[in-house]
Protein backbone atom coordinates (compact mmCIF):
# COMPACT_ATOMS: atom_id res chain seq x y z
CA UNK A 1 0.00 0.00 0.00
CA UNK A 2 1.28 3.46 -0.89
CA UNK A 3 2.63 5.71 1.84
CA UNK A 4 0.05 8.32 2.92
CA UNK A 5 0.82 11.86 1.77
CA UNK A 6 -0.13 14.51 4.32
CA UNK A 7 -0.78 18.15 3.49
CA UNK A 8 0.62 20.46 6.18
CA UNK A 9 -0.83 23.96 6.52
CA UNK A 10 1.89 26.61 6.27
CA UNK A 11 3.24 28.88 8.97
CA UNK A 12 3.56 32.57 8.10
CA UNK A 13 6.25 35.04 9.12
CA UNK A 14 4.76 38.51 8.76
CA UNK A 15 8.07 40.29 9.35
CA UNK A 16 9.89 38.34 6.63
CA UNK A 17 6.75 37.94 4.48
CA UNK A 18 7.57 34.28 4.05
CA UNK A 19 6.03 30.83 4.40
CA UNK A 20 7.97 28.53 6.71
CA UNK A 21 7.67 25.27 8.63
CA UNK A 22 8.92 23.72 11.87
CA UNK A 23 10.84 20.51 11.24
CA UNK A 24 9.13 18.81 14.20
CA UNK A 25 5.80 18.58 12.34
CA UNK A 26 7.49 17.04 9.33
CA UNK A 27 9.59 14.65 11.41
CA UNK A 28 6.59 13.44 13.42
CA UNK A 29 4.59 12.69 10.27
CA UNK A 30 7.50 10.77 8.79
CA UNK A 31 8.03 8.85 12.04
CA UNK A 32 4.37 7.83 11.97
CA UNK A 33 4.64 6.54 8.41
CA UNK A 34 3.54 9.48 6.27
CA UNK A 35 5.07 11.83 3.72
CA UNK A 36 4.61 15.49 4.74
CA UNK A 37 4.12 18.23 2.13
CA UNK A 38 3.85 21.90 3.07
CA UNK A 39 0.87 23.55 1.37
CA UNK A 40 0.87 27.02 -0.26
CA UNK A 41 -0.54 29.95 1.67
CA UNK A 42 -2.85 30.89 -1.20
CA UNK A 43 -4.94 28.60 -3.40
CA UNK A 44 -8.19 28.96 -5.29
CA UNK A 45 -11.15 26.60 -4.90
CA UNK A 46 -10.15 24.39 -7.80
CA UNK A 47 -6.62 24.02 -6.43
CA UNK A 48 -7.96 23.19 -2.97
CA UNK A 49 -10.30 20.54 -4.39
CA UNK A 50 -7.35 19.02 -6.24
CA UNK A 51 -5.22 19.03 -3.08
CA UNK A 52 -7.99 17.33 -1.10
CA UNK A 53 -8.41 14.77 -3.86
CA UNK A 54 -4.65 14.13 -4.00
CA UNK A 55 -3.58 14.10 -0.33
CA UNK A 56 -4.53 11.44 2.21
CA UNK A 57 -4.87 13.73 5.24
CA UNK A 58 -4.30 17.27 6.48
CA UNK A 59 -2.40 18.59 9.49
CA UNK A 60 -3.55 22.00 10.73
CA UNK A 61 -0.49 23.38 12.47
CA UNK A 62 0.11 25.80 15.33
CA UNK A 63 1.42 29.34 14.97
CA UNK A 64 0.19 32.85 15.59
CA UNK A 65 -3.30 33.84 16.75
CA UNK A 66 -6.13 32.41 14.67
CA UNK A 67 -7.10 35.80 13.20
CA UNK A 68 -3.56 37.14 12.72
CA UNK A 69 -3.15 36.15 9.07
CA UNK A 70 -6.26 36.60 6.87
CA UNK A 71 -4.72 34.63 3.98
CA UNK A 72 -4.12 31.66 6.24
CA UNK A 73 -7.68 31.79 7.57
CA UNK A 74 -9.05 31.88 4.01
CA UNK A 75 -6.93 28.94 2.91
CA UNK A 76 -7.60 26.81 5.96
CA UNK A 77 -11.35 27.52 5.99
CA UNK A 78 -11.77 26.33 2.40
CA UNK A 79 -9.41 23.42 3.01
CA UNK A 80 -11.29 22.28 6.12
CA UNK A 81 -14.66 22.47 4.36
CA UNK A 82 -13.39 20.43 1.44
CA UNK A 83 -11.58 17.89 3.65
CA UNK A 84 -14.67 17.34 5.78
CA UNK A 85 -16.84 16.92 2.69
CA UNK A 86 -14.42 14.33 1.32
CA UNK A 87 -14.03 12.72 4.76
CA UNK A 88 -10.26 13.03 4.69
CA UNK A 89 -8.43 12.72 8.05
CA UNK A 90 -7.84 16.06 9.78
CA UNK A 91 -5.55 16.66 12.76
CA UNK A 92 -5.28 20.05 14.46
CA UNK A 93 -2.45 20.96 16.85
CA UNK A 94 -2.65 23.95 19.24
CA UNK A 95 -3.75 26.77 16.91
CA UNK A 96 -5.04 23.99 14.66
CA UNK A 97 -7.58 22.93 17.29
CA UNK A 98 -8.51 26.56 17.92
CA UNK A 99 -8.94 27.19 14.20
CA UNK A 100 -11.12 24.11 13.64
CA UNK A 101 -13.33 25.12 16.55
CA UNK A 102 -13.66 28.73 15.37
CA UNK A 103 -14.24 27.76 11.73
CA UNK A 104 -17.06 25.42 12.75
CA UNK A 105 -18.81 28.06 14.84
CA UNK A 106 -17.21 27.80 18.27
CA UNK A 107 -15.60 30.60 20.27
CA UNK A 108 -12.14 31.18 21.73
CA UNK A 109 -10.57 32.70 24.78
CA UNK A 110 -8.50 35.41 23.13
CA UNK A 111 -5.97 35.64 25.96
CA UNK A 112 -6.04 33.21 28.87
CA UNK A 113 -4.01 35.28 31.38
CA UNK A 114 -6.42 38.22 31.14
CA UNK A 115 -9.73 36.51 30.30
CA UNK A 116 -9.39 33.23 32.22
CA UNK A 117 -6.66 33.49 34.84
CA UNK A 118 -5.66 30.23 36.53
CA UNK A 119 -2.85 28.81 38.60
CA UNK A 120 -2.17 26.23 35.89
CA UNK A 121 0.65 27.14 33.50
CA UNK A 122 -0.50 27.10 29.87
CA UNK A 123 2.58 28.63 28.25
CA UNK A 124 5.84 26.97 29.22
CA UNK A 125 9.39 27.86 28.25
CA UNK A 126 12.01 25.62 26.75
CA UNK A 127 12.59 22.71 26.58
CA UNK A 128 9.33 22.18 24.71
CA UNK A 129 9.62 18.39 24.70
CA UNK A 130 9.04 18.19 28.48
CA UNK A 131 5.52 17.99 29.94
CA UNK A 132 4.20 20.76 32.19
CA UNK A 133 0.75 19.58 33.31
CA UNK A 134 -1.64 16.65 32.88
CA UNK A 135 -4.91 16.28 30.98
CA UNK A 136 -7.79 13.93 31.70
CA UNK A 137 -8.86 11.83 28.71
CA UNK A 138 -12.21 10.54 27.47
CA UNK A 139 -13.73 9.22 24.25
CA UNK A 140 -11.57 7.97 21.37
CA UNK A 141 -8.29 9.41 22.65
CA UNK A 142 -8.71 7.50 25.91
CA UNK A 143 -9.43 4.35 23.92
CA UNK A 144 -6.39 4.90 21.70
CA UNK A 145 -3.92 5.53 24.52
CA UNK A 146 -5.50 3.23 27.10
CA UNK A 147 -5.10 5.85 29.83
CA UNK A 148 -7.34 8.24 31.75
CA UNK A 149 -4.63 10.88 32.20
CA UNK A 150 -1.39 11.85 30.44
CA UNK A 151 1.29 14.52 30.89
CA UNK A 152 1.49 17.13 28.13
CA UNK A 153 3.48 20.21 27.17
CA UNK A 154 1.79 23.58 26.67
CA UNK A 155 2.53 26.61 24.48
CA UNK A 156 -0.57 28.76 24.04
CA UNK A 157 -2.40 31.86 25.24
CA UNK A 158 -5.61 31.37 23.24
CA UNK A 159 -7.88 28.34 23.75
CA UNK A 160 -11.29 26.85 23.05
CA UNK A 161 -14.05 28.61 24.99
CA UNK A 162 -17.39 27.38 23.61
CA UNK A 163 -17.10 24.17 21.62
CA UNK A 164 -18.41 24.26 18.05
CA UNK A 165 -21.52 22.28 17.12
CA UNK A 166 -20.47 18.80 16.01
CA UNK A 167 -17.33 18.71 18.14
CA UNK A 168 -17.03 16.77 21.40
CA UNK A 169 -14.53 17.12 24.24
CA UNK A 170 -12.01 14.32 24.71
CA UNK A 171 -9.45 15.94 27.04
CA UNK A 172 -9.52 18.62 29.73
CA UNK A 173 -6.88 20.20 31.97
CA UNK A 174 -7.23 20.23 35.76
CA UNK A 175 -8.55 23.82 35.57
CA UNK A 176 -11.34 22.72 33.22
CA UNK A 177 -9.85 24.10 30.01
CA UNK A 178 -10.67 22.06 26.91
CA UNK A 179 -7.47 20.37 25.70
CA UNK A 180 -8.74 18.09 22.91
CA UNK A 181 -11.85 17.60 20.79
CA UNK A 182 -13.09 15.35 18.00
CA UNK A 183 -15.92 15.03 15.49
CA UNK A 184 -18.16 11.99 15.62
CA UNK A 185 -19.13 10.33 12.33
CA UNK A 186 -15.95 11.25 10.45
CA UNK A 187 -12.98 9.06 9.65
CA UNK A 188 -10.65 11.19 11.78
CA UNK A 189 -11.18 14.79 12.88
CA UNK A 190 -9.16 15.37 16.05
CA UNK A 191 -7.56 18.42 17.62
CA UNK A 192 -5.25 18.71 20.62
CA UNK A 193 -4.14 21.83 22.45
CA UNK A 194 -0.68 20.53 23.32
CA UNK A 195 2.27 19.88 21.00
CA UNK A 196 2.91 16.16 20.38
CA UNK A 197 5.31 17.04 17.56
CA UNK A 198 7.83 18.19 20.18
CA UNK A 199 7.40 15.08 22.33
CA UNK A 200 7.00 12.15 19.92
CA UNK A 201 10.65 11.02 19.98
CA UNK A 202 10.55 10.15 23.68
CA UNK A 203 6.81 9.95 24.36
CA UNK A 204 4.86 6.97 23.03
CA UNK A 205 1.51 8.71 23.53
CA UNK A 206 2.53 11.53 21.20
CA UNK A 207 3.68 9.16 18.47
CA UNK A 208 0.44 7.17 18.77
CA UNK A 209 -1.54 10.33 18.01
CA UNK A 210 0.34 10.84 14.76
CA UNK A 211 0.08 7.15 13.87
CA UNK A 212 -3.68 7.18 14.42
CA UNK A 213 -3.94 10.22 12.15
CA UNK A 214 -1.71 8.79 9.44
CA UNK A 215 -3.42 5.38 9.46
CA UNK A 216 -6.94 6.80 9.49
CA UNK A 217 -7.03 7.22 5.70
CA UNK A 218 -6.97 3.44 5.28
Amino acid sequence: MATPIIGVTPLWDDKLQSVWMLSEYMDAIRAAGGIPVVLPLKADKAEIRQMVSTFDGFLFTGGQDVNACPERWTLESALLDSALEADKPVFGICRGLQFINAALGGTLWQDLPTERPTDLLHRQGKPYDKPTHTVSLSGPIQKLLGKVEIPVNTLHHQAVKDLAPGLEVMAVASDGLIEAAWMRGKRFVWGVQWHPEYMFKADANSLKLFEAFINAYR
